[in-house]
């Protein structure tokens, strides 16, 4: 099976998944950021936080007390880490005009300033690059390579994944996105560390 043939498949499956999900551009950079090392649903709490505390700008987060912002995603786990990183990546935004400015660059330039902040990993840089700015870079997670393992993939290093994805499909971030999303979804029903899926595997490695 070919990644395309797998994207067409989960998606008839699963249905569109509506990722990421998130009202604001900086939302999203702020969730890419405090889901590192935890659970989604984890995030939710400290982004419901933020937004109650009208925390979900980059003039906010700015101006607010580090001890505020810990206060508000210490559901999110390492708060202290995490605050002092929104802190450092939001005063790099602000730097420019807007984030539109900031995203209309090309994607290697882009992908390099965000590789070079602190606490900015490939796997965090690409979900902002391709879910906040609309680029096309495949995001690859413990899902991901979890899944390419179990169908005889590549599941190597983070770039001979992501090559391997961006090789095989169309270079759209539409269907990156979706992909993504599709993954997860499949990675949190079925293929979990001890898999529930043993006949989609099977079938996938015979196609």
């Amino acid at each position: 099976m070919k990644p395309l043939s797998l994207y067409k498949r989960l998606l008839k499956e699963y249905g569109p998944q509506h990722w990421w999900p998130a009202e604001t551009q900086y939302e999203i950079i702020v969730g890419a950021i405090l889901t590192q090392n935890t659970a989604w649903k984890n995030v939710e709490k400290a982004v419901k936080n933020l937004k109650e505390r009208d925390l979900l700008s980059p003039e906010a987060v700015s101006s607010a007390r580090v001890a505020t912002l810990e206060s508000c995603i210490r559901p999110a786990g390492f708060f202290r880490q995490k605050a002092e990183r929104l802190k450092h990546v939001t005063s790099h935004f602000l730097g420019y005009p807007s984030l539109d400015a900031f995203f209309g660059r090309p994607t290697s330039l882009v992908r390099e300033e965000l590789l070079s902040w602190n606490g900015i990993g490939p796997e965090t840089a690409d979900s902002i690059l391709l879910y906040a700015g609309g680029h096309a870079v495949f995001v690859v997670d413990a899902y991901t390579r979890r899944l390419c393992e179990r169908l005889g993939w590549p599941h190597g290093s983070y770039e001979e994944v992501q090559s391997f994805f961006e090789r095989g499909l169309p270079r759209d971030a539409a269907l990156f996105n979706e992909f993504h999303a599709l993954i997860v979804e499949h990675a949190k029903r079925y293929c979990r560390k001890n898999p529930l899926c043993p006949c989609f595997i099977a079938c996938a490695r015979s196609t």
